[in-house]
């Protein structure tokens, strides 16, 4: 069996603006996406499945997923407002996507062997992605107590953003780098003081050390995670199926299913520096960072 990587490419930039994954940041016209299949292909991942809104399939073709069909196979999976659990019906003021995890869900009929995950906006490093193919074949099958994934975490230094505070998932791993606990740490920048602070989800100012494990959603599962998503994002509905702004979020979801000892984690930590937009002032040293990375690996040497 192969290895897939899913893109979870259907939300829009609510800080930033406009369709992030489309945005040309690299040389010659790159998106942080194409860089992500590159790597991708380059680690021995055999397809691709995009989670997009079908109302842009059209453009996303155009921009990205043609360029790559000669390379790896290439499949659309719809993120839809109205793609819920038992046929339950969404609420017709409902605009907003439901979360990721629910963008997860929505490629269940796509896959049928391990697959990462990642998000389309963010660019997590061509060493990354060969740490994950390696751990995506070495993750133990699912027995029948608990599921099995994989995580890769960044350290919490090479996710900050110098314009402002950036929100991200913050992880407790035990001796042996099984993921514990994710909380989403709000409001996370390095002080005046030096020291780096955020939120946490009781409200309450936590100093971080540089090192911290934090989560960038690249995760890795067993097609049978599907089965245990839908099952919470029943669970997330039944309370707040009537909220048009709730959101059901994959890292949730997973320490839900870690805390009922339904799911084993295993982490790796890499020393990949991420790269992201969160503000529009960010988009310049993501340029300039780019053109460095193109220049000093072989980015694209044989394609567009």
């Amino acid at each position: 069996m192969g290895t897939t990587l899913l893109v979870l490419a259907a939300g829009m930039g609510s800080r930033y603006g406009g369709l992030k994954q489309l945005e040309s940041l690299g040389p010659e016209g790159k998106t942080l996406l194409d860089y992500s299949i590159d790597d991708a292909i380059r680690a021995g991942f055999d397809s691709i499945v995009f989670v997009i809104r079908e109302s842009f399939a059209e453009d996303f073709e155009q921009k990205i997923s043609r360029h790559y069909r000669s390379y790896i196979d290439i499949q659309y999976a719809f993120q839809a407002l109205d793609d819920l659990p038992n046929k339950r019906r969404c609420p017709a003021e409902r605009c907003k996507p439901w979360g990721t995890a629910q963008a997860l869900w929505s490629a269940r009929k796509q896959i049928n062997q391990s697959f990462a995950v990642i998000n389309a906006d963010d660019f997590y490093g061509r060493t990354a992605f060969e740490e994950m193919q390696s751990f995506c074949r070495s993750i133990p099958e699912d027995t029948h107590n608990a599921l099995r994934a994989g995580l890769a975490n960044y350290r919490l230094v090479n996710t900050l953003s110098k314009n402002g505070s950036v929100n991200r998932g913050v992880c407790t791993l035990d001796a042996n780098l099984e993921l514990k606990v994710i909380e989403e740490y709000t409001e996370i920048e390095r002080q005046a003081s030096g020291f780096i602070e955020g939120t946490n989800p009781q409200g309450e100012r936590k100093r971080l050390a540089d090192d911290t494990a934090v989560s960038m959603n690249f995760w890795a599962f067993s097609p049978n995670i599907f089965g245990a998503i839908e099952a919470y994002f029943e669970q997330f509905l039944e309370q707040y199926s009537e909220d048009l702004k709730a959101e059901c979020y994959l890292p949730n979801a997973i320490d839900s299913l870690i805390q009922s000892d339904r799911l084993i984690c295993q982490t790796f930590i890499t020393d990949s520096q991420w790269l992201g937009i969160t503000y529009p002032e960010d988009s310049l040293l993501v340029r300039q960072r780019l053109r460095s990375i193109t220049e000093k690996a072989d980015y694209f040497q044989a394609k567009r």
